[in-house]
Formats: structure tokens, C-alpha cells, sequence
């Protein structure tokens, strides 16, 4: 049985990244946008929520139905995603002064906490946003801070929730990747088992088992896409 991780796409720029990064720690996952999560999550073992140019305090602002996943299976949300968390949870979401966009430090990192576990104070992390969180959601605890932004990350008690402000998926977050294999390894349990080979392999004998003896037509593109 392939262990997927689920990507919620809101529109942003890095949300091919953080599959990327995902699959560069040999963990499958997919990609959805966020009003069409698979009706069955059974083979998923964690959440991604991506990023958004939208505002959360927007009339406009993207909904997930998130019914089937909190409190259910390890959630990490991520800039939009937090900011949504925090704004529709009990928290308090607010413009900032002024739109933050380049590197930050982490200048308060909870340690005790797996998410942030090995990953040095005065990390350099990558901000990409014009909201901040100004309150915490409901049962909502602090694991992180920048000079600028108090809640950078917060996890929700009693949950396996966790939101972080800043993009790890970005190169210019230094211990990023490493954060985001202490949600998936450390905190959901996701074995590190996937190879492109191996998904190849699957994907042929799916195939074979679904188009038998039948003829298809097949577009195939000579580029890497």
C-alpha cells in the first residue's frame, strides 16, 4: 500500500515546491486543489495546506472542508494555510503594516516541540505574506517568533496540527526541509519507502491490470514537464 501525503493547493507560487520537497525525503504525495479533497483519505498519512496569494480576511477567501482531517490525520498548514487555521478557529488575523516578503530569523523556537526538533535558533526562514496572526486559534500554542511576526508557528492542542507562517519548502529556509521531515516522519509516522522507480513499477502493473487486453490512445510529451 503506497502512504501518500495530500497537498491542498490555494494558488501559490511554491506549492510545486513543497511537493518536491516532499518527494526529495522519498515520500510520495499528491497534489489536489483545495475544493476537491479525495472523497476517501484512508491512504493518506498527512495534510500539507499550501500557501495563497488571498487573503484569509477577504470575502474571497478559499474554503477547505477540513471536517475529514482535523483531529483525524497530521495536519501542517502552511502561510495562508496558518492564517486560515488561526482566523476561522477562534484566532485573530490582521493586515500587517507592511507586506513581509524575504528572510527572517526564528529568534524563539520552542525546542521541546518534534516539529521544531534539531533546528537551531536563529534559523533563517523565507516570509511571504501581507497578513499576520495577530491571535492564536482556540487552544493554539506558540512554537515560534521573528522580530516581526510573534506567531511565525503554533501547533493546536490535542490535535497533530500544526502551522508554521513562513515556507520551508523555500530554499532560503535553511531547515526547512528538515522541519518538514519532522512532520512527516517524526510527528505523522510516513515512511520514507518512495522511489520514482518503484513509482514507475506501481504505475505499470496499475495499468496492465486496468487496460488488460483493451487499446488506448496515448499522448505522450517528449519534454520533463
Amino acid at each position: 500500500m503506497q502512504h501518500n501525503v495530500l497537498i491542498l493547493d490555494f494558488g501559490s507560487q511554491y506549492t510545486q515546491l513543497i511537493a518536491r520537497r516532499v518527494r526529495e525525503l522519498n515520500i510520495f504525495c499528491e497534489i489536489f486543489p483545495f475544493d476537491k479533497i479525495p472523497t476517501d483519505l484512508s491512504s493518506y498519512k498527512a495534510v500539507i495546506l499550501g500557501g495563497s496569494p488571498f487573503s484569509v480576511r477577504s470575502v474571497d477567501a478559499l474554503h477547505p472542508d477540513l471536517t475529514k482531517i482535523r483531529g483525524i490525520i497530521p495536519l501542517l498548514a502552511v502561510c495562508y494555510g496558518a492564517q486560515y487555521l488561526a482566523h476561522f478557529s477562534g484566532g485573530e488575523v490582521v493586515q500587517s503594516n507592511t507586506r513581509e516578503y524575504g528572510r527572517a530569523n526564528l529568534n524563539y523556537i520552542k525546542n521541546s516541540e518534534l516539529l521544531f526538533e534539531n533546528i537551531n535558533l536563529n534559523s533563517q526562514v523565507w516570509m511571504s505574506h501581507s497578513d499576520s496572526i495577530k491571535n492564536l486559534p482556540i487552544n493554539g500554542i506558540k512554537l515560534a517568533s521573528t522580530n516581526d511576526v510573534e506567531n511565525a508557528a503554533y501547533r493546536i492542542e490535542g490535535e497533530s496540527t500544526y502551522a508554521i507562517q513562513f515556507h520551508p519548502e523555500v530554499y532560503h529556509s535553511t531547515d526547512g526541509k528538515h522541519l518538514l521531515e519532522n512532520f512527516l516522519v517524526k510527528i505523522a509516522k510516513v515512511p520514507q519507502t518512495f522511489t520514482p522507480n518503484a513509482f514507475v513499477d506501481d504505475c505499470i502493473n496499475d495499468l496492465k491490470n486496468k487496460i488488460k487486453n483493451d487499446k488506448v490512445i496515448l499522448g505522450l510529451s517528449g519534454g520533463v514537464d
